[in-house]
């Protein structure tokens, strides 16, 4: 099965080796025929800290780093 990746903007990076990502998507409601917009935050493991709030990056679904820490910062993108 292959790896989630998801892109996002970094809203928080207080944690040690951890960065905060939130990721936008937006669908059409199969009933309302509406365009919603969800939001949900994902921690994700920085190994080197070099990640910072503001920045647009892509995360990949990986081994569990702790209770709610499934994925990792892949790269930073334009």
């Amino acid at each position: 099965m292959p790896k989630k990746i998801l892109t996002g903007v970094v809203i928080s990076d207080k944690p040690n080796k951890t960065v905060t990502v939130r990721v936008e998507r937006k669908y059409s409601h199969p009933v309302l025929k509406k365009v919603i917009k969800v939001r949900k935050n994902y921690n994700a493991h920085d190994e080197n800290n070099k990640f910072k709030t503001g920045d647009k990056v892509s995360i990949i679904e990986s081994k569990p780093f702790s209770k709610n820490k499934k994925f990792q910062v892949m790269e930073i993108t334009k």
